[in-house]
């Protein structure tokens, strides 16, 4: 029961909870009082929601039982506009609950429901989200950006893939299903799966060999109360939003990282973000229109984007990335009917160790970004897989390194804001990958957006991708929730930083060390895998005989192939391939070689160059 008093500026509403209830539990009371909330004039800006719930016995207790109150401040809807960024909501007298943290999460997940098991178990994020999430706004909605596709897919979970709604009814005790088409796990030929992992801090490979760990996932693990995921479950066909147990995961892990400023966000597992971008690009977009991208750009995506035949509107860029004012030049001089077609809205940025580029957005920059994309109503689609690998600054030859993140508290400080942690609107779509900081072969990563965009992508899984492969989700479970935990995780993500450092490091200094100076130009890289060279082609000897730019690059590549080392031709990475260049680059990558192998391939193609412009 709850009695809500209203006043002119706040509304109170005081509910008891049952005894078990969980977090989907009161996520549901807070978005259903937001929901509530959303005739309320826009005066009422903050409310208090006191919700009384019995827990369990504290340790030191002799009582039974005991009742918790828990006593929540929640935020109005925003407005339908916000031209700028809002930030004037003021709940400072009110109690919030404390965020999602690495060392809160065993305590919060005893509060928890229980997990769901099952075959094709139903979840959400709802289920594994904190309280604090739910006492932010809720998103603004972006239905009028929605394509013909995605409006055509049915909207109600009801509603949704016809056989994946029947499996909600398996968990009924008692039930005996003749209905789904599911086969019988006696048939899958694998009784276990046996992996060896590192043990943090022992992360190197020969301390893997001697002294890892061995993960064993079991075909009736649950059964035998081992664990809350088994081969059973993970290997027979699943939901679109993919596994329970790893998706609770990547929620915690997305709270506890970005803390997204507005309470309806969810997640949901995708196989890897190149088809979860394949996926965004059929939801926004429809043939004809154009989408905005970095000047030089993943060659991937773009070539996703044209057989749906879309055209990609370059946006010109510096050594901090995408140049806002520039995005805001095309967007308020956009001639609709010179251009035959609509303004963008969907802009795909790589902001943090931009492939091919290397640069990385800087917190300010990614604020300007958005603000223009406010301004012009664009959702960002934000592909992150570098995320993780921002390195150590750059200090030079024979200077001391900079030592690493000393607590986790002080390596997720030193990451770079998120788009989707500026994100008061609900108008980025997050992509995220396992595939640079575990193996890219697992095909698992997820995307974070508000609930009405994520329920789209779901609906189009459902009779597309289906899920992610279950032997991927299981390995990943065991190694990230099961074996690391979110400390051992960020263990990992931290070594990661420093094993890149090294090889950026090495790459620099050996370009420092052979590359002539004179026509070779480049900016340290901060994050990702990539080293983007900059070669002043005017000075080549061929332009006297009339040599155009596309010659010297094919030359100059062809004579680094000659001298056994293969870089990447800029040309290859244009967003828009009828822009002409004025410049010239060549991309190296320090990811997969050693320090020595880099050294030697950077003074091959110092020759190549030397040679090619007779130095």
């Amino acid at each position: 029961m709850s009695h809500v008093r209203r006043s002119e500026t706040r509304c109170r509403a005081d509910i008891s909870s049952p005894k078990s209830a969980g977090p989907l539990w009161f996520g549901s009371v807070i978005a259903s009082t937001l929901a509530a909330l959303d005739s309320s004039p826009r005066s009422r800006r903050s409310h208090i929601l006191r919700i009384d719930h019995p827990s369990r016995e504290p340790a030191n207790s002799s009582r039974q039982s005991y009742t918790r109150t828990h006593t929540f401040a929640i935020m109005s809807p925003p407005a339908p506009v916000d031209v700028e960024m809002r930030g004037d909501t003021d709940t400072s007298a009110l109690s919030v609950p404390d965020p999602l943290t690495v060392n809160g999460i065993p305590g919060w997940r005893e509060k928890m429901a229980q997990m769901p098991t099952g075959v094709a178990a139903a979840c959400s994020s709802d289920m594994f989200k904190s309280p604090a999430c739910y006492t932010k706004p809720k998103a603004k909605r972006f239905e009028h950006r929605f394509s013909t596709e995605a409006k055509s897919r049915k909207v109600r979970v009801s509603d949704a893939s016809t056989l994946k709604t029947a499996a909600r009814f398996l968990k009924n005790p008692g039930m005996i299903s003749l209905g789904g088409g599911l086969p019988s796990p006696e048939y899958f030929p694998f009784e276990h799966l046996d992996i060896k992992v590192p043990t943090p801090p022992g992360f190197s490979p020969e301390a893997t060999k001697q002294s890892g760990s061995v993960l064993r996932a079991g075909k009736h693990d649950i059964k035998e109360g081992s664990s809350v995921y088994d081969l059973e479950i993970a290997l027979n066909y699943g939901q679109a939003t993919g596994a329970a147990q790893l998706l609770r995961f990547v929620t915690e892990h997305t709270e506890i990282i970005h803390k997204p400023p507005y309470s309806d966000w969810q997640c949901t597992l995708t196989a890897g973000s190149t088809y979860a971008w394949d996926t965004a690009l059929r939801l926004l977009t429809e043939r004809g229109d154009f989408i905005l991208m970095e000047e030089y750009t993943f060659a991937s995506a773009a070539e996703t984007a044209f057989p749906l035949g879309l055209k990609a509107l370059a946006v010109p860029i510096d050594e901090q990335g995408l140049i806002p004012e520039a995005m805001d030049a095309l967007l308020t001089n956009w001639d609709e009917q010179a251009r035959g077609a609509r303004k963008p809205f969907v802009l795909y940025t790589i902001p943090t160790g931009q492939n091919p580029t290397g640069a990385t957005q800087s917190a300010e920059r990614r604020r300007a970004v958005y603000l223009v994309a406010q301004k012009h109503d664009v959702i960002i689609v934000e592909d992150e897989p570098y995320y993780f690998l921002q390195m150590q600054p750059y200090v030079g030859q024979g200077a001391p390194s900079v030592p690493p993140p000393a607590n986790h508290d002080e390596f997720i400080k030193s990451l770079v804001p998120s788009f989707l942690s500026l994100d008061v609107d609900g108008r980025v779509v997050r992509l995220e990958s396992f595939s640079k900081v575990v193996a890219p072969g697992t095909r698992v990563g997820w995307i974070v957006a508000s609930e009405q965009i994520v329920e789209r992508f779901v609906r189009n899984f459902e009779t597309s991708s289906q899920n992610p492969s279950g032997i991927s989700q299981m390995v990943l479970y065991k190694l990230l929730d099961e074996h690391w935990g979110h400390s051992g995780y960020l263990d990992w993500l931290i070594n990661l930083r420093m094993e890149y450092t090294e090889r950026r490091d090495a790459l620099l200094k050996s370009c420092e060390k052979h590359l002539p100076r004179e026509i070779a130009h480049w900016a340290p890289p901060a994050a990702g895998m990539f080293h983007w060279i900059e070669i002043d082609w005017r000075k080549h000897p061929g332009i006297a005989a009339g040599k155009t730019r596309d010659a010297i690059e094919e030359d100059i590549f062809m004579s680094a192939v000659d001298h056994q080392v293969l870089l990447s031709r800029g040309s290859w990475f244009k967003a828009d391939s009828s822009v002409v260049e004025e410049k010239m680059f060549f991309r190296a990558t320090y990811a997969a070689a050693s320090s020595e192998k880099i050294d030697e391939a950077i003074s091959r193609f110092a020759e190549c160059l030397r040679g090619e412009f007779k130095l």
